[in-house]
């Protein structure tokens, strides 16, 4: 049994599906975050920036160089029942119509939070905080929490990162700012209209009971939705066991990923994560053709 767990651990991590460059709120570019990959002996990696597929091109090439195989990927943010939950979007096509349309929509709601957060934190005797959070983003429709709490973090306000959003960020927080996401069903169409697969990104991180949790999964398969993380970077042994029931039980793909961003989340490495648990159907059967189990 020891073994067999063994062989697991040195396999596993060959394959990501969540990581972030700085084309949304991670710090690398693409082909340096697919280098790294390559240095962490990863095969498969999926690039899924929140919101924006635009570093895809570069990390292909980059992909193309180091002999990976690249998931072209995205991070789509919505809302469900109030509360915001990411989906992760894998193997599209990122010129699709439809799908690029949502992300115009997006990107627009995410520019116009990022300049009313500004305007809170402003508000608060913190001014030049969007122009600070803006030098740290790629574009205005790439900022995010994240780039305020770097920002603020650079600025003495807090004394790290996770602060600025229990201080001023957070739900309910003097600086948060409503997000008008699109609903579940619209973000999961866009990501089927491109040929890609739905995927739940980290269900165990949000704030739900497990009734709650379960409620999701059923919305979410009642709208096409095909798979669910099961393996991430920061979930505990006992929360993954629960996901990969719940896998299995809603007829969900698995997939696994270490949700990377870089600097903004240092405790976080590419290809580190604990292994799917037996029984679970790994979503990457889809681009291997074989299963790695």
């Amino acid at each position: 049994m020891q073994q067999q767990s063994h062989a697991k651990e040195t396999r596993m991590p060959l394959v990501d599906l969540h990581s972030h460059s700085h084309y949304s709120d991670g710090s690398l570019a693409p082909a340096d975050l697919v280098a790294l990959a390559a240095r962490a002996g990863i095969t498969m990696l999926a690039l899924t920036d929140h919101d924006s597929v635009d570093g895809l091109v570069e990390a292909q090439a980059a992909a193309d160089e180091h002999g990976i195989q690249l998931v072209p990927g995205v991070e789509l943010s919505t809302i469900w029942n109030g509360q915001s939950i990411h989906i992760v979007g894998l193997g599209i096509n990122p010129t699709e119509p439809s799908l690029q349309r949502g992300l115009a929509q997006q990107a627009q709601a995410r520019a116009d939070r990022a300049k009313a957060i500004g305007d809170r934190l402003s508000e608060l005797g913190m001014p030049g905080a969007y122009e600070g959070a803006l030098a740290l983003a790629n574009s205005p429709d790439a900022i995010s929490r994240t780039h305020y709490g770097q920002w603020l973090l650079e600025k003495g306000h807090v004394t790290h990162v996770q602060q600025a959003f229990d201080k001023y960020l957070g739900p309910r927080k003097p600086a948060s700012v409503p997000m008008p996401w699109a609903s579940l069903s619209e973000v999961i169409n866009w990501i089927k209209q491109a040929g890609g697969v739905a995927v739940i990104a980290h269900p165990g991180r949000y704030p739900l009971t497990r009734t709650k949790l379960r409620a999701l999964l059923a919305d979410f398969v009642a709208a096409g939705g095909e798979a669910m993380e099961v393996a991430t970077a920061t979930e505990k042994p006992e929360m993954i066991k629960y996901l990969a029931q719940l896998s299995r039980q809603f007829g969900l793909l698995a997939s696994q990923g270490s949700d990377y961003h870089g600097k903004p989340a240092p405790w976080i490495a590419l290809g580190r994560f604990a292994n799917l648990p037996s029984g679970c159907e790994p979503v990457w059967t889809r681009w291997l053709g074989e299963t790695l189990q």
